[in-house]
Formats: C-alpha cells, structure tokens, sequence
C-alpha cells in the first residue's frame, strides 16, 4: 500500500469523525429536527450524484429498501440519538455494526463463523456494552439505545447489499432518494420547527449540510471506494478503524465529551474485536461495508 493511499484513508477517517461531531452540534445545538436534517442531507446527495440514477437498476424495490437502511433509516436513528449522547459514545456503539452484519449474515446467508470470528463478535459487543455503561454512556440516556438501533439497521442493510447487483457509488444516490421519500414526509408529520432552527443560523446549517452530503457522502465516500478498487480490502478496511478513536479525540476537544478509562478501554476491547472480524475471510459479506456501513 503506497503512502498516497495511507494518507487518503486517513483523509477519510478525519472527515468521518468530524462528521459524527457536526451532526451533534447541528441536532443539538442548533436545534434541528434529526429527522429533517436527515433527510436533506440525503437531498443533497442525490442532487449531487442524480447522473448516477440511470439506468434503473435491477430489482429497484429491493435496491430502495436496502439503500433506505444503510443510507436514511441509520442515519435518522444516528441524529435522533447524537441529541442526547455524545460523539465519543456514537464513534464506539458504531462498532457494533460489524458483529451484527456477521450475525446477520449467519441467519440469512448462511455464513460460518469459526472460533476466531466468533472471539471477536463476543469481545466487540463486549467492549460496546463497556463503553455503554461507562458515565459517558449513561449520561445519554435512551440516545445510546438508538445509537445502537442505528448500528443494527445498517448491519442489516450491509447483509442484503451483497445480494443485489449495483455500483456502490449507484448505490449511494438511490440510497439519497429513498432517504427524502421517507423521511421528509415522516419528517414534516412528526417535527416541528424545522425552518425556524435553519433561520435562526442558516450559514452554519448549511455549512454542516455541505459537509456531511458533499464532504463526507459524496467525496470521502468517493475516495474510500477508489482506494479500495486499488488495494486489497484487507489492507484498506481495518485502516477504518481510525474513524472511533479520532471521534473520541474531537468530541473531548469540541463538544466537551467526558472521556473516562471505561470508556477508553471499552472502545479498545471493541476495536480488536472489529479488527478479528474484518481480517477472517467471509463469501457473504461486503467487507467495505463491515466498518463503514453508513452512506
């Protein structure tokens, strides 16, 4: 692996820690409702990558729904639990992912799990569940919860994703349009205010809003892909594995998380346990997805 590639995937990491920092800020403190800021981030997805949309794929419906869990549906449940938990807490609840789409794929692809990936199911979920009752964690109350509904919702996703033909980068922009069909009129029904807390700051909404759709969707993404077209999967994805620590890193920095040795260890007991799971060779599993579930 060069050291161009090294530094775009570190690039990546950044961008995708940030990431879970702004979208903190924007549903917390600037008070947008989670579910409207889901969905226009995905509106900008799509109108960034709308060339993208022809030709309609194969099996459309199970491309929307499947699109609508790895794209909208985790990112939904991601902001809705970041208005009461904190960055740090989301970066390592994220990590469960990677368990579940495994466990997933035992039930519905048939996937054989031996000792060694089975060890780090059990130490990732073990570390989560640390790192969930650690003061951190419990001070997020039921946003903890979510977070990890969100990490289940995309494991799920990244499961049926093997199972249908179509780009990844295709992917993404169907993935945009099921996300505002669903959530803008969900959005509209269940919140309120949505205009009002972009008025009240609309320079740093939009801000946040290009970054997470354009930044992080459309270019990290983007880059993530190539780099993964260039090397071996396994040389690319553990290197992922940067996106938790440096979240707990900007989140202590920026959004004051507290960031205490339960915490730490209950992330470093997960990140080896990721790192079992990504590096054992699986038939059924889009391992690009396994750490980077989301889109």
């Amino acid at each position: 692996m060069s050291l161009r590639t090294i530094l775009v995937l570190m690039l990546c990491n950044l961008v995708w820690s940030l990431n879970v920092v702004v979208s903190k800020l924007v549903v917390d403190d600037l008070g947008v409702p989670p579910l409207f800021y889901a969905s226009a981030r995905a509106l900008l997805v799509v109108v960034a990558l709308a060339y993208l949309l022809r030709p309609l794929p194969k099996e459309l419906g199970k491309v929307l729904l499947i699109g609508l869990a790895i794209g909208g549906g985790s990112f939904a449940l991601l902001f809705m639990g970041l208005e009461t938990a904190s960055p740090s807490v989301a970066g390592i609840i994220s990590l469960s992912g990677a368990p579940m789409t495994v466990v997933f794929a035992m039930i519905f692809l048939g996937e054989r799990v031996r000792w060694r990936r089975g060890l780090g199911i059990l130490l990732t979920l073990a570390g989560v569940l640390i790192a969930m009752g650690s003061p951190a964690g419990m001070s997020g109350g039921e946003g903890a919860m979510l977070l990890f509904a969100a990490a289940v919702i995309g494991a799920l996703g990244s499961v049926f994703f093997k199972r249908i033909e179509i780009d990844a980068r295709a992917m993404q922009a169907w993935s945009g349009l099921a996300s505002v069909v669903v959530l803008a009129p969900l959005s509209f029904a269940t919140e309120s205010g949505q205009f009002a807390s972009v008025a009240a700051q609309p320079l740093e909404f939009a801000g946040a809003l290009f970054f997470a759709s354009i930044v992080v969707s459309v270019g990290a993404h983007t880059a993530y892909y190539r780099m993964l077209q260039q090397n071996d999967a396994n040389l690319v994805v553990p290197l992922t594995l940067m996106t938790p620590l440096l979240t707990i890193v900007f989140g202590a920095l920026i959004t004051d998380d507290v960031i205490g040795w339960r915490l730490i260890g209950g992330c470093a007991l997960a990140i080896v346990g990721v790192a079992i799971i990504v590096l054992r060779p699986s038939r059924n599993i889009f391992k690009p997805l396994l750490v980077k579930a989301r889109f």
